[in-house]
């Protein structure tokens, strides 16, 4: 698949069929309002289907099969010996459908679907694989009590959990709250976003496919304003996880002070660092990272480096080699292999992503970049653009503009760029590069983020957790830390003298 061609991809995509209903409880069913929204390709402007848009009335039928199917015990007393084997049959059924999977998220968002079928596809289905290992290696407590008595600490899961999900990698952030809460036993809602729903949509089919019972995997289709309000204010909704932007965290914040206190996991906004420092080995690597950790999947990264500080004395020899590697992420169609980003995942965000580049332009410095090609008739791709002599307070170092856009700025100092790195409200992700192991521990240790990556960029793996502080939220994905989200701790004390 991998090795598939132009033609090729083209040919698979016309075969693709689209199905925009909800699935509650082990079915698709329409969405009651009988209201639809068009879903275009950004790349090509064509409609390639109607999403369902479900309201209140949907949400409390998938929330109602959720909740009854945790209470009959068939998934979460079912085991975890159960669950393990359900999970890795979904992942080898996800593997089986790579290439189905691949083409949803690239039709709906825009990703060079090469990319999505290497990547997002089969490394969603390895997540659950681990999780299903995982679950079952966790370990209880017998913590020490006075005689006479014994003490039970268990893990048990939470219940009804809700997820909300991000457009920019669908399949795979479903996947990293799926995964673990599936694991520890809860029965899940989740609101896939309109912009790419598809790949959600099947993987509830191939839940129910690998053995996992009807009510377990439900997914409501709509807006968020309708559905995500929805899952955040009700009352049997135990636990939500959510990934996205700052401003709907805080929303989903006060939903849950507003309603049932429900517990939460928020992976928010980020504008992160790469701060080059004279003493970094190889420079070349350096700027080709620099460009990968600032214009993979169009810049549409929540943990994007897109704020690049470098150390005076190699300023303009970096900003040189960073230019020349921003060229091998020129857009193009995102069927064509050979085209080094795709489309932004609409022509709307593109307007405003192209809105900060022309701010950009006035106010700054164009260095590379700066282009808005038409193509497939679509207006929705922008080149890679590096921008540079604007003031610290400018939007394109303060706002996350989640596209192909990165600011690059001179530093005299450690302590000046450790401190502009932290001159942000977000806390996601943070990279630098310096040949001194000394320097590595000493400027890591005061960077304000969740990751911090050394000779590399936005490093993140299965068994290391991902997850922001200050205003990119809280909670962890990824590696077994992710199980604390959607489990709680149990004291059974048993008095017997």
């Amino acid at each position: 698949m991998s090795n598939m061609t132009y033609a090729e991809w083209q040919a698979a995509a016309t075969a693709l069929t689209f199905d925009g209903r909800p699935f509650i409880d082990g079915r698709r069913v329409s969405a009651r309002s009988g209201e639809t929204i068009a879903k275009t390709n950004p790349a090509s402007g064509k409609t390639i289907s109607h999403i369902h848009a479900c309201g209140s009335s949907d949400v409390d039928a998938a929330v109602g099969a959720a909740r009854a199917s945790f209470d009959s015990g068939v998934w979460s007393r079912a085991g975890a010996g159960f669950r393990r084997e359900r999970l890795i049959e979904f992942a080898r059924l996800i593997e089986s459908r790579a290439q189905d999977l691949a083409l949803y998220d690239s039709l709906d968002m825009g990703k060079p679907v090469r990319e999505a079928a290497a990547i997002d596809a089969p490394g969603s289905a390895a997540l659950y694989r681990f999780y299903g290992e995982a679950i079952e290696k966790q370990e209880d407590l017998i913590p020490v009590t006075p005689p006479g008595s014994t003490a039970l600490v268990t893990r048990e899961p939470l219940g009804v959990v809700a997820v909300i999900v991000a457009w920019n990698y669908p399949l795979e952030i479903a996947s990293w709250k799926l995964a673990p809460a599936l694991a520890a036993g809860n029965s899940v809602v989740v609101k896939p976003p309109v912009e790419a729903s598809h790949s959600t949509l099947l993987l509830a089919e191939l839940a129910i496919e690998a053995g996992i019972p009807a009510g377990v995997l439900n997914v409501v289709t709509g807006r968020g304003s309708v559905v995500g309000r929805a899952l955040g204010m009700h009352d049997d909704v135990d636990m939500l996880a959510f990934t996205g932007s700052t401003e709907v965290a805080k929303q989903l914040q006060q939903y849950a002070g507003l309603s049932n206190m429900k517990r939460l996991a928020l992976e928010a906004g980020g504008k992160s660092s790469n701060l080059i420092f004279a003493d970094c080995e190889d420079l070349a690597v350096a700027a080709e990272k620099a460009a990968f950790g600032s214009f993979y999947n169009q810049g549409e990264v929540c943990s994007a480096n897109s704020r690049i500080f470098v150390e005076r004395s190699v300023y303009e020899e970096f900003l040189r080699l960073y230019a020349r590697a921003a060229e091998a992420y020129a857009p193009g169609d995102p069927l064509d292999p050979a085209s080094g980003i795709g489309s932004l995942v609409s022509e709307q965000h593109a307007d405003a992503v192209w809105s900060t580049i022309e701010n950009a332009r006035r106010d700054g410095t164009i260095v590379a970049g700066g282009t808005r090609p038409e193509i497939g008739g679509s207006r929705a791709f922008i080149e890679p653009t590096i921008v540079t002599d604007v003031p610290a307070d400018h939007e394109v170092h303060t706002r996350e503009i989640f596209g192909p856009v990165a600011v690059v700025t001179p530093f005299d100092t450690e302590d000046e760029a450790i401190a502009r790195a932290n001159e942000t409200p977000f806390g996601l992700a943070a990279s630098l590069w310096t040949g001194s192991l000394a320097r590595a521990h000493r400027v890591s240790e005061r960077l304000v983020a969740g990751t911090v990556s050394v000779n590399t960029v936005d490093a993140l793996g299965f068994t290391t957790p991902f997850g922001g502080f200050k205003q990119s939220g809280f909670g962890r994905d990824l590696s077994v830390h992710a199980l604390e989200n959607y489990t709680d701790y149990k004291t059974t004390w048993m008095q017997w003298g």
